[in-house]
């Protein structure tokens, strides 16, 4: 292993920077959709619109057309990838990912327990893939599975064998306003993208694209946000080409030499995180990000993730987006006071969310609750 920096101790303000940095949220960036999806490792897509808000918070001029074209044009995909959700990535990052978690989608499907110990998902997923080469409802392929292997009576859990062990993406709505229906469409991979899914896959590029996108970090954070176990080895044999710094706690952080850590000092605007995001969920230690107080306010038992706001870039409370009738309404619960000059970039800043969300809304209304 090579040597440890240990005079440059990455602070909490430091990590907070460098992750904003590389998420693209001190700054907003004039960069293609394919571009940003990539330098961001992906945009956890469990519901259908946050990749969208994830991307305006982001990206310079973003229009909401700007991504539904990339998922047309098959340039982006939303598929079942890290820690077993939904993400939207690139469709060369999901051919090379595919294969690196498939070990982790393997396992997650028999952690459902007594539902899925006695299936052999093997056959299960080669009757799907034929019927798979056509778009397909989830709802018409468990009929189909109910069909082919009429002595297993849990035709949901035939489905989850098929999505965790079959390549699928989602397959793109033309009359939804966020692309994905209600009861949305499936495809193989193969069949709507250019290309197989690498089998193999480099588990090293994963560990640099990860870096680049939320470095420094351990190995354990890098876990957390791909679901895979047992990568601290693959971060050691890597140290050659990477730098290993120090946090407050005197852990080793990983990083990419080359990738920017600002001062600390750096000013951070306000921004509003979509719930899901990654800048959320991508490590094991959130308090690069959020204060630990805070974390049960932002995800529920049920596995609910907020949307957030930032103010000086850590999250400062949790905001709702609602219409009714002709007005749109922003209401923003903050953990703790604001300062009168965080409230009014809120609420700048607000006012434009509410016209990217509800463009023909006449009016809009920002709200901000009292800390409780």
């Amino acid at each position: 292993m090579s040597d440890v920096d240990n005079n440059q101790v990455m602070t909490r303000a430091a990590l907070n920077r460098a992750l904003l940095a590389r998420q693209m949220l001190l700054s907003r960036h004039a960069a293609g959709v394919v571009a940003a999806v990539e330098a961001l490792a992906g945009l956890q897509a469990q519901e259908a619109r946050p990749p969208f808000i994830g991307l305006w918070s982001r990206l310079l001029g973003f229009q909401r057309d700007d991504l539904l074209t990339a998922l047309r044009d098959r340039h982006v995909v939303r598929a079942t990838l890290l820690r077993g959700t939904q993400h939207l990535v690139s469709a060369r990052d999901y051919l090379a990912w595919r294969g690196l978690v498939q070990p982790m989608l393997g396992a997650a499907f028999f952690a459902l327990g007594d539902r899925t110990r006695h299936i052999d998902p093997l056959p299960i997923a080669a009757v799907a893939r034929p019927f798979m080469s056509l778009p397909h409802t989830f709802t018409g392929l468990r009929a189909h599975l109910a069909h082919a292997f009429p002595e297993e009576p849990d035709d949901r859990a035939m489905g989850h064998a098929v999505r965790c062990h079959l390549p699928l993406v989602t397959v793109p709505d033309d009359t939804s306003p966020w692309g994905v229906a209600r009861d949305p469409l499936y495809v193989a991979a193969e069949e709507w993208l250019e290309g197989a899914v690498d089998l193999q896959g480099d588990l090293q590029d994963l560990v640099r694209r990860y870096l680049g996108a939320f470095g420094p970090a351990t190995a354990a954070d890098m876990q957390s946000w791909c679901g895979l176990k047992g990568l601290k080895p693959v971060l050691e044999s890597m140290a050659p080409e990477l730098v290993a710094l120090r946090d407050e706690r005197g852990r080793v952080l990983w990083d990419l030499p080359d990738a920017p850590r600002p001062p600390p000092e750096t000013p951070a605007p306000v921004r509003y995180v979509p719930a899901f995001d990654n800048l959320i969920l991508a490590h094991a230690d959130r308090g690069r990000i959020v204060d630990e107080a805070w974390r049960p306010r932002i995800v529920a038992k049920n596995l609910q993730v907020a949307a957030t706001f930032l103010v000086d870039g850590f999250v400062a409370g949790i905001w709702k987006a609602a219409r009714k009738a002709k007005l749109a309404t922003l209401t923003l619960e903050p953990f703790a006071a604001l300062a009168p000059s965080d409230e009014a970039a809120l609420r700048e800043e607000g006012e434009a969310l509410l016209r990217f969300l509800e463009p023909d809304a006449p009016g809009a209304e920002i709200k901000i609750t009292r800390p409780s």
